[in-house]
């Protein structure tokens, strides 16, 4: 009788800079930040079934594969081959199937959420039995975002993203807005350079109002430090923002290192009326409702 292949899925949920804070260059090449990282409802999904040798396979429509050589395919890879050298034992092998949903080099942290949902699905299939420090350890080295994404909730991301630390925040409603052109990281983080590198406000009363659920005051609170350096290139940017404010919402940012432009909404049915007012969009929460 042949034994059946084991599988594992695992959600990879994507995620929101409710607030991003870049504090200058290090002298690791990295940038010091200070974010409040928010899970969202979008999300791809990763499964890993067992194979001889390692093997990465992305189903995604061609809209959203466009750029997947920015790092949604790779950091999975990565992420395996980490994973397995951690383990120890004799080589391992996977086939890791991953359902695109999260757009590429979006600001969205796609890579990411795959590598951290790879980890967490080889760690269980492989028996490695690796707690969350070693698999913390684990995803700092692959990425300044796999820390947060590796929480499974809503965490403040310190450092270059490795120091994080859990945040209660309530379910809140967004309309995300995405563009048909990536942006990578190192060229946002250089523009900010380049442009004289603005550092906002102490997020404290952000903080605060995600936490206790004043969707008013988070509105007017949001910032990221990068925002005006990307919108300077991609003027796309500014003008939905723009576009949201002028619909209604309490609030508009751009995420993380950008294209994509979210838009907070008072509830649910708040966030519907955004979306028909600005094509193209579509309604996420964060963290997940229910």
């Amino acid at each position: 009788m042949i034994a059946a292949v084991r599988s594992v899925t695992r959600a990879a949920p994507a995620k929101l800079n409710v607030f991003l804070r870049v504090l200058g260059a290090r002298d690791d090449g990295y940038h010091g930040l200070e974010s409040l990282v928010l899970p969202l409802s979008l999300a791809d999904e990763v499964t890993v079934a067992e194979e001889e040798k390692l093997d990465v396979i992305v189903d995604a429509e061609i809209e959203l594969s466009e750029g997947l050589d920015a790092g949604g395919m790779n950091l999975s890879l990565v992420a395996a081959l980490a994973l397995a050298e951690a383990c120890g034992g004799p080589a391992r092998g996977a086939e890791i199937r991953i359902a695109k949903r999260i757009p590429v080099a979006a600001g969205l942290g796609g890579g990411s959420a795959d590598a951290a949902a790879t980890l967490l699905a080889l760690n269980e299939l492989w028996r490695c039995g690796l707690d969350r420090e070693a698999m913390l350890s684990i995803a700092e080295r692959i990425g300044s975002d796999v820390p947060a994404m590796l929480a499974g909730g809503a965490v403040m991301v310190r450092g270059r993203g490795e120091q994080i630390a859990p945040v209660h925040m309530l379910t809140t409603w967004w309309v995300v807005r995405p563009f048909g052109f990536p942006t990578r990281s190192p060229d946002a983080y250089r523009w900010w350079d380049e442009d004289g590198g603005t550092v906002g406000p102490d997020p404290g009363v952000l903080v605060a109002a995600a936490e206790t659920g004043n969707v008013n005051l988070l509105g007017h609170a949001l910032f990221n430090d990068l925002e005006a350096s990307v919108a300077r290139r991609h003027p796309e940017i500014a003008e939905v923002k723009r576009s949201f404010l002028e619909a209604g919402a309490l609030g508009a940012i751009m995420s993380g290192s950008g294209p994509t432009v979210v838009a907070l909404a008072r509830h649910m049915g708040h966030a519907d009326r955004l979306v028909k007012a600005l094509p193209g969009s579509f309604v996420v929460s964060g963290p997940p409702a229910g």
